[in-house]
């Protein structure tokens, strides 16, 4: 039984698999499983990752959907799948640094009050590296109002005891690509806290192909996310009003064009 899982759903990436899969194969830290699901892939994804499966049986399982379910759905049959104490996030076009996975699994170990911990992200397109993020290094409760989400999805790694206490990821098509937003949600009402360690750890490849994918329906499901999480909080009702920025924040990233929208997020996001 490996000390770290690693759940990739994967889905339509068979360009960008190969980096993901050989970016964990790198890693400095060995004791790893990594599960992977393809999502009901239209190109050669599942013979992609059926080929890694085959070179490291014992290092990969490798699940498949009868359809496209979803990314809720495909990481909860990876979750199921998964055996590790802690269990870490990643996507099939991004990158994991070969520290990553030590760094994380040694911070669980030393700091038994925190269920989860993440790192801010570096982003790169095909023109190479263009900036990263940033992160708030012990988010509390009310840092969900204007810093949500508080933890990077893909970088982050999870006990596995906390995943399971909150039964995963919420099925949900209201909540799809805000998934991530609404665990923190349930985990942080649940009692659990979650650290950010300051030096990126994971590449996450930003680029338009990445921007098409948010689309304002997409945008919506955040505006959802964000209600039923002030909910689960309890936050008071003046507290909405945050609710009706995000909508406006979220329909205006939404409608305007995706070359402009890209230009934008640039600059806002600090250089590399």
């Amino acid at each position: 039984m490996a000390k770290v899982s690693i759940i990739m759903g994967i889905y339509n990436c068979a360009p960008t698999l190969p980096e993901a899969v050989d970016s964990i194969l790198a890693q400095t830290f060995t004791d790893w499983q990594l599960v992977l699901c393809d999502d009901g892939s239209l190109d050669d994804t599942y013979a992609v990752a059926a080929r890694y499966q085959a070179a490291y049986p014992e290092k990969i399982v490798l699940l498949q959907n009868e359809c496209n379910m979803g990314l809720n759905h495909t990481l909860n049959r990876c979750l199921a799948a998964a055996t590790g104490e802690y269990v870490a996030r990643m996507d099939g076009d991004d990158l994991s640094l070969p520290t990553r996975l030590e760094k994380e699994a040694a911070f669980l170990d030393a700091h038994p009050e925190y269920a989860i911990v993440s790192t801010p992200m570096i982003f790169f397109d095909e023109n190479g590296d263009w900036g990263r993020s940033y992160s708030i290094e012990k988010p509390v409760k009310k840092d969900f109002i204007k810093h949500s989400p508080v933890h990077c999805h893909a970088p982050c790694m999870i006990r596995r005891e906390a995943y399971l206490a909150v039964g995963g990821y919420t099925e949900d098509k209201r909540m799809l690509r805000f998934e991530d937003v609404n665990l923190w949600y349930k985990l942080y009402a649940k009692g659990y806290a979650g650290y950010n360690l300051p030096e990126p750890l994971y590449k996450m490849r930003d680029d338009l192909a990445a921007t098409k994918r948010r689309s304002l329906k997409s945008r919506m499901n955040g505006v959802y996310v964000t209600y039923v999480g002030f909910k689960l909080f309890q936050f008071p009702w003046y507290m909405y009003i945050y609710v009706v920025i995000d909508f406006l924040k979220h329909f205006i990233k939404g409608i305007i064009p995706e070359s402009l929208y890209m230009k934008f997020h640039k600059k806002a996001v600090r250089q590399w």
